[in-house]
């Protein structure tokens, strides 16, 4: 017996699946009231047909006037009303869907853990900022087309076969080939808008790129060749742009040409079976004015919503070239940092870590015990597994084997958010955030620090002379990279941050790298003034000088293994 194989769902189908999932009971109401918009047309029109066919007949009586009238402003006050609300829907999901798009793709972003692999801020900007946005036009007419075009044509249809099973006939068999070319034209459409969608996150990617590198290119006047390089990639946007242009103005096209196809057919047939010359086609008796001209007005809007399909495929193949990237960027953003995300607030005290059997991937740790208030130095060779450790104990990798213990209490999933919340990092690279100096010192604070106590902790790291000469003082706008102070200067400002933040451990990753003796002096210092305030420290160094100032120092053997710090 043969055997079959069931297809395996498409990723980028699924994905957008998921992403309208929460607002699909809304969407699918307004998608209702866009169909009860459209029933009524077959009303306004035959209010009109009425009308002309009695005037014409010279059989129009007051009252069938007004009542025609009437029916016409009630169906049309339907119409519009049906689809008023229905696009106020539409847009209210399509905010919402956005908007929880967004703020998903942050929060995977920030709680990626170390070892994940990371797209480009450039690209996570792009996916923000022009490729999430290419889900409205999808939200907003697919499943309203999709359900019109299921129902509205053979509506008609039922309408218009009452008095001519010949304009029906017509109408069906340009409309049955309608779909056809949609579904081949949609195949190409969805595989340009992918490609578009690739060259749009390589542009930004590039964009980034050279913004990071521009003082090295000023340098070296490469200026001219990444112009260059600039052009060539704007051109190859502007070629796969073309391409999507292409596939859309040929759907159009074949659409277009079936409807007007349609439609002619019928005006051709209505007016010679008014005229006498075709006497078949009416069931049992000529047409009449009315009935024709109920005809004429039901055949456009027959293919309308074939057209508003047409239009939304188009859409649904840029959503799903988004929602496709979505799908992959996510599966290869699955490591994430343990924990549910949650803001518990900080504890006072210094706890006793105790770290046993730890292993991730092919790096061994020693077993430790870290006693409160004790100030560590991991050091060891390049590959050795320092920055690991760290992350480990930081909760921000999960070990494959072994586990660290917070004062007799697992660090687990549960406990991971409150254990970093007691956990100020002083990296080896550090960042600002944008917006004045005080923003950064503060960040991490459960409530506003007082002057005195702003005081107190840039003292502590040495750096209030660097915050005396900088322009604007605690106002001043360093930008995310702290331009306007030095590495060390950046670094003793961060220490001061881990200081103000009273957290009771301090990570800190290389915090003494390239700086000259007595800046590297100065951030020792300041390491140890935190100890004495009650702090565990731990840092991960090649600084014999700094190892040397430690309570201890447990070193790291270099192992075989991959992607280690």
């Amino acid at each position: 017996m043969r055997r079959f194989s069931k297809k395996s769902p498409d990723p980028a189908q699924a994905r957008f699946a998921q992403a309208i999932a929460p607002e699909a009971p809304g969407i699918t109401r307004a998608a209702a009231l866009t169909v009860i918009a459209g029933l009524a047309w077959p009303a306004m029109a035959a209010a009109v047909a009425t009308t002309f066919g009695r005037l014409v007949e010279g059989q129009a009586a007051p009252s069938i006037i007004w009542a025609m009238t009437g029916l016409f402003l009630a169906a049309g006050a339907l119409r519009i009303g049906a689809n008023h609300w229905a696009a106020a829907r539409l847009d209210h999901a399509a905010d919402h869907i956005l908007a929880r798009e967004r703020a998903a793709l942050l929060t995977s972003q920030d709680r990626l853990a170390p070892r994940a692999e990371r797209a480009p801020s450039a690209a996570t900007a792009a996916m923000l900022t022009e490729k999430l946005p290419l889900l409205r036009p999808a939200i907003l007419r697919q499943r309203p087309a999709a359900l019109r075009a299921a129902i509205l044509p053979l509506a008609y249809l039922a309408f218009a076969l009452p008095f001519s099973w010949a304009v029906a006939m017509i109408l069906a068999l340009a409309g049955s080939l309608i779909p056809v070319f949609m579904a081949l034209v949609g195949m190409a459409a969805r595989e340009a808008s992918e490609r578009q969608m690739d060259e749009i996150g390589s542009l930004s990617g590039l964009l980034g790129e050279r913004l990071s590198a521009l003082t090295d290119i000023r340098l070296l006047d490469a200026r001219g060749r990444m112009s260059a390089e600039f052009a060539d990639r704007a051109e190859g946007l502007r070629a796969r742009t073309m391409a999507v242009l292409r596939v859309a103005f040929l759907s159009s096209t074949v659409l277009e040409l079936f409807s007007a196809i349609g439609v002619a057919m019928v005006a051709v047939y209505v007016g010679f079976a008014l005229l006498g010359e075709i006497p078949y086609g009416a069931w049992a008796k000529p047409l009449t004015l009315s009935e024709g001209i109920f005809l004429l007005m039901l055949a456009p809007e027959f293919f309308q919503p074939l057209r508003d399909l047409a239009a939304a495929w188009h859409d649904k193949a840029g959503a799903l070239a988004v929602t496709g990237e979505l799908a992959e960027t996510e599966a290869k953003n699955a490591a994430e940092i343990i924990g549910t995300g949650g803001a518990d607030g900080p504890a006072p005290n210094a706890p006793t870590l105790t770290l046993t059997g730890l292993q991730l991937g092919a790096l061994a740790f020693p077993d430790l015990t870290l006693r409160p208030c004790e100030a560590v130095a991991l050091t060891g060779p390049s590959g050795s597994g320092k920055s690991t450790l760290l992350s480990l104990i930081g909760g921000l990798e999960t070990p494959d084997r072994g586990e660290i213990m917070i004062d007799g209490v697992p660090l687990s999933a549960t406990t991971a958010d409150g254990w970093r919340a007691r956990i100020a990092w002083v990296p080896q690279a550090a960042q600002m955030l944008a917006g004045p100096l005080r923003k950064t010192l503060t960040l991490g604070r459960p409530t506003q620090p007082t002057e005195a106590e702003i005081d107190s902790a840039l003292a502590l790291a040495s750096a209030w002379d660097i915050v005396a000469r900088l322009p604007g003082g605690l106002d001043a706008e360093l930008g995310e990279s702290g331009g306007g102070v030095s590495g060390g200067e950046a670094r003793r400002l961060i220490l001061a941050r881990a200081a103000l933040s009273g957290r009771p451990v301090l990570l800190a990753d290389e915090p003494t790298a390239d700086l000259d003796a007595a800046t590297a002096a100065e951030v020792i210092a300041a390491l140890m003034a935190l100890k004495a305030g009650g702090v565990t420290v731990i840092v991960a160094t090649h600084d014999a000088a700094l190892a040397a100032a430690m309570d201890r120092r447990v070193a790291l053997a270099p192992q075989a293994m991959e992607g280690a710090a």
